[in-house]
């Protein structure tokens, strides 16, 4: 039976977060803590943080502000900032705002049992060589679609990135410690899993990452198996032919081009040009016709002229994206690229982020028309968050489908379903109780 001590948390960022958070969670339901929405009610705070743009730095703080007045009112109340700006940060954090208790930073997450046990103020942003080896508990409210870490850590120092020096260098769970996890939630009855890296195209331990999705393609219950992110200079042929071969590997990838400029991915860092990034894309829509290529841009990187951002222009029209996460530059303290001359006017870089922007969603909603009157099989996900009437599902692809609701259907069925409407973010079936 649980105690009455309660938790909030709050999460920043990327899918390595959110999957950080379920972490964070696991081990303080382990511990009998019970989660609460409203922080005034709460023993410990937690916030989990990113630092990859500026908005959500900003944003923390200002979240970090509203609860300065509960430390006042709760002298009790404990106050953890974790993630990627706890690691940058460090002791700093306590002299900006001395009410935090505790920093913690993205390879220590385990220290919370210690914190929770009434250890005084700490401070764990030191390298964990152990991190792979740990296994934490896992609170996940999806009861169908799970994220698993199978590396920690990026060795790719693109310029405009902290995540090498927020996260360390690469480490790769063992292929034993993955798929156990893996058969562990089939058992629980788990029909997807996202496999999470900064790259893990550079998954390495006794397989290399094709090698990975194989033994993973065989493990019985699950369905679906997604990956993300894949660095494009790493994108070898033997991981294309795995996406084609592999029943269960989805036919989506998420390949960060970041720039259409050859120039500014030299800038950038990302070790290939513009040329090489679409001999890839023609070589995965080559062997996989019906694949989703979904993808990152970065508006006004220092030294973007107008031709390199035509670049990216035309490149978006020549790969016709499925779909992109495209944001201004945003300088990062620590990184190469903050140092760097040609820093682009804010009104410049947003005017290009809304053309690249208009253009692209342009290109997303041709390319969902074209599903229209095409049968796909979806996965059911549970209720739109729109309509309690229709069930919410995603393609093998990764498209969001909303279809009506059918007592027969419930949550984790495969079913088939044929696309009546097309919108730019999502389509709408019809139920046709076709059960795969």
């Amino acid at each position: 039976m649980k105690n009455n001590r309660k938790y909030h948390l709050v999460t920043f960022g990327c899918q390595m977060n959110v999957h950080d958070s379920e972490k964070i969670a696991g081990i303080l339901e382990s511990e009998d803590y019970t989660e609460t929405d409203n922080p005034k009610e709460a023993d410990i705070i937690i916030f989990n943080t990113c630092s990859i743009r500026q908005k959500a730095e900003q944003k923390f703080y200002s979240e970090l502000g509203r609860i300065k007045p509960l430390k006042k009112k709760k002298p009790g109340l404990k106050i953890a900032v974790a993630g990627c700006i706890a690691q940058q940060e460090g002791n700093r954090m306590l002299k900006r705002a001395n009410f935090i208790d505790h920093v913690i930073g993205p390879q220590n997450i385990h220290v919370l049992k210690d914190i929770i046990k009434s250890r005084p103020e700490m401070i764990a942003v030191g390298d964990n060589p152990a991190i792979t080896e740990m296994e934490l508990p896992v609170y996940r409210k999806d009861p169908v679609r799970a994220w698993i870490n199978i590396m920690y850590g990026c060795n790719n120092f693109c310029s405009y990135c902290i995540v090498p020096y927020t996260r360390g260098r690469e480490k790769s769970r063992a292929l034993e410690s993955i798929a156990s996890e893996v058969r562990k939630l089939a058992g629980e009855g788990y029909k997807e899993v996202t496999l999470l890296g900064q790259n893990v195209n550079s998954y390495k331990s006794s397989v290399n990452f094709p090698g990975l999705l194989k033994e993973l393609n065989d493990i019985p219950g699950i369905e679906r198996i997604r990956f993300v992110t894949s660095h494009p200079k790493d994108l070898s042929n033997e991981l294309i032919f795995a996406i084609k071969d592999f029943d269960k590997v989805c036919e989506h990838i998420h390949l960060p081009l970041q720039s259409g400029s050859s120039k500014i991915l030299k800038l950038m860092n990302r070790k290939y040009t513009y040329e090489e990034f679409l001999d890839n894309v023609l070589k995965l829509k080559s062997e996989i016709p019906e694949i989703a290529i979904t993808s990152d841009i970065i508006s006004g990187f220092p030294g973007e002229t107008d031709e390199d951002h035509r670049c990216t222009i035309h490149a978006l029209k020549e790969i016709e994206f499925d779909g992109i996460y495209a944001f201004n530059y945003s300088p990062r303290p620590g990184t190469k690229a903050s140092l760097m001359d040609g820093h682009v006017d804010d009104d410049v870089k947003s005017s290009r982020l809304s053309e690249i922007l208009d253009l692209q969603g342009n290109i997303t909603e041709l390319k969902n028309k074209r599903l229209e009157e095409v049968f796909q099989e979806i996965l059911i996900e549970g209720f739109s968050e729109k309509s309690s009437s229709k069930l919410t599902g995603r393609t093998r692809t990764n498209k969001i489908v909303t279809v009506p609701f059918e007592t027969q259907i419930k949550q984790g069925d495969l079913i088939t379903v044929k696309i009546t409407k097309a919108h730019r973010h999502s389509l709408e079936g019809s139920t046709l109780l076709r059960f795969t």
